[in-house]
Formats: C-alpha cells, structure tokens, sequence
C-alpha cells in the first residue's frame, strides 16, 4: 500500500511540473537554393529554387512554382565565361522542370567538364549575387573490379548484393560519393554516399555497394539489394574536401529526421551571398555489370 502511495504521489508530482512550452517561430523571406553540378565530360548543370517555410505546405504546384526564372547564371572555367541558358522540361501534369545549362547558341565560349580543373560559379538572380568555386579533381580511387553475392540474411533467393574491389592511392585526402542506375532507373546515391579515405588509405579492398534510393519515396525492406537479372552501372565520383563535407553534413541531416535524439547539424555549402547549398564537381568513371538470372 505505501508502494502504491508513493507511486501516486511522485506521480502528481511529476504532472503537476509538466509547463506547457510554445514556440512563435516567424516566417523567413525565401532564399535561394542553389543546385550545382559539374562533372567530367558533362556541361554545368544548374537548378535554381526558393526555399520553404518549414510548416509550408507541401504540394506539386507549391514545388512547381519554386522554380527561379530568368536569373542570369555563368560557369567559368578561368579561361572560358560562358552564360547558361535556361531550359524546361514536361514533367506531366500542367508542371514543367526548369533548369540552366551550357547555350549551343553561343559556341565560341562553350565547354564541359574537365578533369583536375576548378570552376566558378555567378548568379545573378532579383538584383542580388550569388558567388561559388568548386574544383573536378582527378580520378585517383580506381574501380577494379564488381562482382555480385546472395544477399546474406534474405529469404529470398533472387537478391543478391553488388561487390566493388577498389584501390585507393598512397596519402590521405581522397573523397569519393557513389551512385547506382539499375536497369531503365536515373542515376540515385545511396543513402550514406560519400566516404574518405581515413581507414583504408593505400589499400585494395572490398565492400559492399548498397543500392542508390530515390529519397523521395520511404525505404522498403530490403531497398540495399539488387535482384537477379539487374543490369547495373556503377558511378563512382572523385569529389573534393568541400563537396564530401556537404554531402556528408546533408545526409546525416537526413537520417537524423524523426529522431528526437539526434544532434541538430548544420549543413556545410559552399554559396556566398546569402543562398543555399552548394556548386559540386564530379571526376567520375562507371563500370556495368548484369546479374545472371
């Protein structure tokens, strides 16, 4: 009886301390979101937005129609400055995707991607600026080889896991992000994407490469593996130190989501000027492999 008393009362006690807490979170203007890449090969590819309340509500036409128009956007490579042109594309619908990129229509300043090569960025968008480098590094981590087993722990014996037997050259400082297209599927990172080289610099090695996900849409079970009869190319990207710093801070943001335990992180990008996120260059290969049946 006297447990039975003290329960209630510590019970009271902690219900009589509860305060109710409420936050007034204002508004914030719409900044600019940046969506840069570069890659080897590959002209500058650029999508620009505005960026959300965080209680906004979340539609396609809301997502529609953050597109930015008409922002003058140029890439330099330090000897070529060329303008960029702005392009849509049908998404179905009534909605359409806006995007800038390389302008055929002015050949003389025209280029793409070129490895171990730094690139800068310059937006002009609603009478503001927006400044960013990123650099193409070279291709130093080596894809040697990929090779497939049955998925371990799956009642299913049509999974199997994708193998990667990589090496990673001799001194510290080599940044990787990996990407996986199976079969008619885009071209999607995984979940954790990006690595350094801290544990197996100077080495051969294997590991497995789980399958790259469409944020998008939640994970089913399973979503790491590849089914027998996958063909699957293999994109591994050379980045340097600033492009693995914001892939790495954004996708543990993302993880962190729902998890009430989970330190607050501060993304990393690189745009000066008061925009969001960041100008990435890509020094990629690709390897393809088909699963037998």
């Amino acid at each position: 009886m006297k447990k039975q008393f003290l329960f209630l009362l510590i019970s009271i006690l902690l219900f009589s301390c509860e305060k109710a807490v409420n936050f007034d979170l204002d508004e914030s203007s719409p900044k600019l979101v940046v969506d840069a890449i570069i890659e080897n090969n590959q002209p500058p590819v650029i999508v620009l937005t505005k960026s959300l309340d965080y209680f906004s509500a979340i539609s396609p036409g809301i997502l529609a129609n953050s597109f930015v128009r008409n922002a003058e956007v140029y890439v330099s490579s330090g000897f070529l400055n060329h303008r960029l042109k702005e392009y849509s594309t049908p998404l179905g619908n009534g909605f359409t995707f806006y995007y800038y990129s390389s302008d055929s229509t002015n050949p003389g300043t025209l280029f793409k991607g070129e490895l171990n090569t730094q690139y800068s960025l310059r937006i002009i968008s609603e009478g503001k600026e927006y400044t960013s480098a990123t650099t193409i590094p070279l291709i130093t981590k080596k894809i040697d080889s990929l090779f497939w087993k049955q998925a371990p722990g799956s009642n299913d014996s049509n999974k199997v896991i994708l193998m990667v037997k990589a090496t990673d050259p001799p001194g510290y400082g080599d940044y990787i992000r990996y990407f996986t297209k199976r079969n008619n599927e885009q071209f999607f990172p995984a979940i954790n994407s990006v690595f350094d080289d801290q544990i197996i610099d100077g080495t051969s090695y294997e590991v497995e490469v789980e399958r790259g996900v469409n944020r998008n849409f939640g994970l089913s079970e399973g979503y790491s593996f590849f089914d027998k009869g996958d063909s699957i190319i293999f994109k591994l990207s050379n980045i340097n130190k600033a492009t693995f710093d914001f892939w790495r801070t954004m996708e543990f943001s993302y993880s962190s989501i729902g998890n009430p335990f989970s330190s607050p992180t501060k993304v990393l990008g690189n745009i000066s000027g008061g925009a969001l996120v960041y100008f990435c260059g890509y020094a990629s290969q690709f390897r393809t492999i088909v699963i037998p049946r």
